[in-house]
């Protein structure tokens, strides 16, 4: 396969892809996610664990979790809250979840009257009570809107997981290791690219579902 100068298309492997044949690229994208995943399966059992019971103890004392993410981050904070609200594989009692990012009135209003950064910062003003938890996706950790939901939610006392990638971004000096608050975390995953760190980011959601769905049967 050719560009429209005439020179081959190079993967990001530095191979020669063609439409015809392209097994290596193929190959080669899967053999980096298990690269990837054995990253994070090094790394991330002790954060997954302290979000598990974050999460837990917003849930199973009648509070609720807020999801909100943008783009493929928003589609993530979407699916998490449907598989508490509705089940991930077996049926048990809902879980309450809310995503901040289906509502499109709500979305375009806040955006058009105050602008974009304020979209999730006044759903959890307005939605956030004590003991509620906010569930903040970036893949950067750099969003603007994320960035002011999650101060939001930290003075007002809620809990916060803050699940992005290996830098942490802005998100890391706003929940870096100085940060003396039980129920705060920055939850960072492996991965510098952006779809990196969303196949890791849904790995992590569905393991904290697997795991929450499963104390909710046994209650």
């Amino acid at each position: 396969m050719l560009q429209n100068d005439g020179r081959p298309v190079i993967s990001s492997h530095g191979e020669d892809v063609t439409m015809d044949n392209p097994h290596s690229e193929i190959k080669a994208h899967f053999e980096a996610h298990l690269a990837l995943v054995q990253r994070a399966s090094q790394g991330l059992t002790g954060p997954i664990s302290r979000a598990f019971h974050l999460l837990s103890a917003c849930l199973f004392s009648g509070s609720k979790v807020l999801v909100c993410g943008n783009g493929g981050s928003a589609a993530d904070a979407q699916h998490f809250a449907t598989e508490l609200v509705v089940r991930y594989r077996h049926q048990r009692s809902p879980m309450a979840a809310l995503a901040l990012t289906t509502d499109s009135s709500i979305l375009t209003a806040a955006a058009n009257d105050d602008g974009f950064a304020t979209v999730f910062q006044r759903q959890v003003e307005a939605l956030g009570r004590p003991g509620d938890l906010l569930l903040a996706i970036s893949t950067s950790g750099d969003s603007e809107n994320i960035f002011r939901a999650c101060s939001s939610a930290m003075n007002l006392g809620l809990g916060l997981i803050a699940l992005t990638g290996e830098s942490g971004g802005r998100l890391a000096g706003l929940l870096g290791p100085d940060l003396n608050a039980e129920n705060v975390m920055l939850l960072k995953v492996p991965g510098q690219k952006a779809d990196e760190v969303q196949q890791i980011h849904l790995l992590v959601l569905h393991v904290l579902c697997e795991l929450l769905e499963e104390k909710a049967r046994r209650r």
